[in-house]
């Protein structure tokens, strides 16, 4: 079996949620239905604001990219998990592996650069509504997707670099349903992982400025938003500002309490639950939270499953992508 060859495979053993194989299948399929109901909401997303013509502005713009990096960032895990589990085998390859940390830190990445984003397109929209086309202009719009992607891709490749320099040499079980960066350090017999180390802590700094941005962008929204006259004012602003607030603030908390915790050799059901909180339920929700939140999303997504007509007009779709 695996588990008497650990110690000498060339891969790892990702131990999952339970070794009783009929846990395994309700676990299989909770993450199916999970993965199926992430995968519907966020193609939604990306089909109602590519082609309804009331939502081209900028911040559907971003949200399109937020929902495909949401679909890249549950793929990235669990598909695997579900097939690990159906399998009753929670093996995985040295360059599955490699694969898996690598798009996992970079989308990991990009979702905090789109949230930032995000937040700017916003406070661009409420504190200086008279500059607001000339700020977030086409090049602007697409520069900032582009800085988005190749910000996630070179997070990705500093991880995997500095993750995959360590010498494995101790049983490669991985307590998690996926290669779990802070659980791969604990396989070093050598403490070589001062790289891993390093690109954190370069990280960590770039994800508090981000976090400090966002902050000081909605201080600046809810004061300007507190000046507003009409009540319908104040709610429209609120209703495209606190479903992003939300997103922002259980995503980043999530995922530093999740890197940030100390690891332990035999994991509690509270340690995988954080991890489906920072990596499975964000890109569930997303596309629920913006719906919900959005009269103008709302009405697109009904036009939508009712099999209304889309009339594709050229206007910011024209110049930003």
């Amino acid at each position: 079996m695996i588990m008497e060859n650990v110690t000498t495979m060339s891969g790892f053993l990702l131990m999952g949620f339970s070794d009783n194989h009929e846990l395994q299948i309700l676990h299989a399929f909770l993450f199916l239905a999970i993965y199926l109901s992430a995968l519907a909401g966020n193609l939604i997303i990306i089909a109602i604001t590519t082609l309804d013509p009331c939502l081209q502005s900028p911040m559907y713009y971003f949200l399109k990219h937020l929902s495909l990096l949401d679909l890249s960032f549950i793929s990235v895990t669990v598909p695997q998990s579900i097939d690990n589990s159906l399998m009753d085998n929670g093996y995985i390859s040295h360059g599955q592996c490699i694969l898996q940390v690598f798009f996992f830190t970079s989308v990991a990445w990009a979702e905090v650069a789109i949230l930032t984003v995000l937040s700017y397109d916003r406070y661009a929209a409420i504190c200086l509504p008279l500059h607001y086309e000339v700020i977030m202009n086409p090049s602007t719009c697409k520069w900032a997707v582009i800085a988005v992607w190749l910000s996630g891709a070179i997070s990705g490749i500093l991880f995997t670099a500095a993750t995959f320099s360590i010498t494995f040499c101790r049983s490669k079980i991985i307590h998690q349903f996926f290669c779990d960066v802070p659980q791969l350090l604990k396989l070093s017999c050598f403490n070589d992982y001062l790289g891993v180390i390093v690109v954190s802590a370069f990280m960590s700094l770039m994800a508090l400025i981000c976090f400090t941005a966002i902050v000081l962008s909605y201080i600046y929204i809810f004061s300007m938003v507190l000046k507003i006259p009409s009540a319908e004012g104040r709610s429209k602003a609120f209703s495209t500002c606190l479903p992003h607030l939300f997103v922002v603030s259980f995503f980043l908390s999530t995922g530093i309490f999740e890197f940030l915790k100390p690891t332990s050799d035999s994991p509690s059901v509270f340690d995988l639950m954080i991890s489906i909180f920072y990596s499975v339920v964000p890109p569930t929700l997303n596309p629920i939270i913006y719906s919900l939140r959005n009269e103008a999303m709302k009405g697109a997504v009904r036009k939508l499953l009712l099999g209304g007509q889309f009339i594709v007009k050229k206007t910011f779709s024209s110049y930003c992508g």
